[in-house]
């Protein structure tokens, strides 16, 4: 289990948008993007010069690289805290869904307030309580857990061909859109929800499930990845 005491001193004296960046970078890293500064900007829905300006700073402080080809790698100090805010985000998802019963729309937002203050003795407590978990609710990997995913190639439900399905997850850019999550939680479309795809259209993918049929926009359903069932 990943649970260092020494880091507490080091995460408590970041201020909130230093995690938040390099919780980003390594959201992206996950997603199989290369991590730039318009990537940020699209994820952060910040300006670009303030996005330059922050990115600067990492570099200057030693969380991050620039590279040659203007990408963005986090250093073993950056990518220490980022998994760190990763992990105490995706346990605090699932106590907030398993335990606390707050609705799986809306812990994507609460977890973001309770990562930055979750210490070292509290978090191991978490994993005990929780059994620990291998994904958030969102079906993402808590970094650190002994345990393994479910085993399987997913695929975008945007490529999807028609025939059953099981969501297995989605993207942490979906986790930041209200309206998107909502139409996931009403359409019955969460991570481990079976629908059956019908087919794929202009206007998106037409799927089945037990909220019925309804139609997911390309922009989400190529952020949503699926197994067969």
């Amino acid at each position: 289990m990943v649970c260092a005491p020494q880091l507490e001193g080091a995460v408590a004296e970041h201020h909130d948008a230093t995690e938040e960046y390099l919780e980003a970078i390594l959201e992206i890293e996950e997603e199989g993007i290369v991590p730039i500064r318009a990537r940020l900007v699209e994820r952060l829905g910040l300006s670009a010069p303030a996005v330059s300006e922050t990115v600067n700073r990492l570099v200057d402080h030693g969380y991050t690289e620039l590279l040659d080809d203007r990408s963005l790698r986090l250093t073993p100090k950056g990518r220490e805290v980022a998994t760190s805010i990763v992990r105490r985000h995706r346990l605090a998802e699932r106590l907030l869904v398993d335990i606390i019963g707050l609705e799986w729309e809306k812990v994507h937002r609460e977890a973001d307030r309770w990562e930055h203050v979750i210490s070292a003795d509290v978090e191991e407590k978490l994993v005990a309580l929780l059994g620990d978990p291998a994904t958030c609710p969102h079906g993402n990997p808590i970094p650190g857990s002994l345990r393994t995913m479910e085993a399987g190639q997913t695929t975008p439900l945007s490529q999807s061909v028609p025939g059953d399905v099981v969501i297995r997850r989605i993207s942490e850019k979906i986790e930041i859109d209200d309206r998107a999550l909502e139409f996931l939680a009403q359409a019955r479309l969460r991570p481990g929800c079976n629908a059956t795809v019908l087919d794929t259209g202009p206007e998106g993918v037409r799927v089945k499930s037990d909220a019925g049929e309804q139609v997911v926009p390309k922009d989400v359903a190529q952020l949503i990845w699926v197994v067969g069932a």
